[in-house]
């Protein structure tokens, strides 16, 4: 298994390292992708990817940060060149639902990621939140640019997931499909094609079904990867082969 997405610098994750790392590679997981949200973030990121070969960075932006941490193309490419265990850009978006940062900051920097993913053809990790229209629109922009585009921890609409589509974006499932009220998003993810599915659990965030109300953590993500399979109606084993191989395939090639 491979978690596409977790914040491994976020206490508590971050002073349980050794033992979080051990109970990930315990379950079976090969990969940890950590990622960065600001530039303290980062510098914490690029210390991590030293720690086990397992561990992966990423450097990006997210929405929240955006105002106060304002990013360029130009240097998020400088960042990717300091170290080949920097596999991604992002997170970067849109989330209007708590406009943490003004509207058109999170649009210039979402810009400037796009910008830099389209020179390195890097994968874009997006995270969009009460903004499907916004977001689509943006990468729509660029449809001739052929971007990578990862959908981090989707909980979008059937509507936005097919137009999506059109733009060959990968999709990752968290522990939010585990929830009971959730079956809305169950139903969507039965609909998004096999070849286009991540798995993830955005930790300490979001733990899964039945963890839910503690702090996630890598290893939770075994929960995520049985309901996943479930939904998709194949085996626990085919679920992970699929998303791993995605995962590899997006990332790696």
């Amino acid at each position: 298994m491979i978690d596409s997405h977790c914040h491994l610098d976020h206490e508590p994750l971050l002073n349980d390292l050794s033992n979080v790392i051990q109970r990930s590679k315990d379950v079976g997981i090969e990969k940890l992708l950590t990622i960065s949200t600001s530039f303290e973030s980062f510098s914490r990121v690029k210390e991590l990817i030293d720690r086990d070969e397992m561990i992966y960075g990423t450097i990006g932006i997210h929405p929240h940060e955006s105002s106060t941490n304002v990013i360029t193309s130009k240097q998020i490419i400088e960042n990717l060149n300091e170290n080949p265990k920097i596999i991604g850009i992002g997170e970067t978006g849109l989330d209007f639902y708590y406009n943490n940062s003004e509207k058109d900051k999170q649009i210039s920097s979402f810009k400037e990621h796009i910008e830099a993913s389209i020179k390195t053809n890097i994968p874009l990790i997006v995270h969009s939140r009460d903004a499907e229209k916004e977001t689509f629109e943006i990468l729509n922009e660029y449809k001739k640019e052929n971007i990578k585009i990862l959908m981090h921890c989707f909980t979008g609409s059937k509507q936005f997931f097919e137009k999506l589509m059109t733009l060959n974006s990968f999709f990752s499932a968290s522990g939010i499909i585990t929830f009971k009220n959730s079956l809305e998003l169950q139903d969507t993810f039965k609909s998004i094609p096999m070849d286009n599915i991540l798995i993830e659990t955005d930790s300490p965030f979001l733990a899964p079904v039945p963890k839910r109300g503690k702090k996630n953590e890598p290893s939770f993500i075994d929960f995520t990867a049985t309901k996943l399979a479930e939904i998709k109606n194949i085996s626990k084993q085919e679920l992970i082969k699929k998303t791993t191989s995605n995962f590899n395939r997006l990332f790696f090639n």
